[in-house]
């Protein structure tokens, strides 16, 4: 996992702080800058536009995140 790699590791469980860890399938928020840094890597997670803030706007264009998005419809 690229957070992981990066130094945010979310899999192991953390029991101090009620955290169980994340497991595959999980959703979790992911920072728009890390998400860059995970598409410039060639490694960027599947995105819900419908949880996404539009200030991300501000960081980055729509259509680097539509490619990713796992909740809108697929036309074509």
């Amino acid at each position: 996992m690229f957070s992981r790699e990066q130094g945010n590791d979310l899999m192991t469980p953390v029991p101090a702080y009620g955290f169980p860890g994340l497991k595959d399938g999980d959703r979790w928020c992911l920072c728009a800058r890390r998400w860059l840094e995970a598409l410039d890597a060639g490694v960027a997670p599947p995105v819900s536009i419908q949880a996404t803030h539009e200030r991300v706007l501000e960081i980055m264009e729509l259509d680097l995140l539509l490619p990713y998005a796992v909740d809108l419809p697929r036309h074509g």
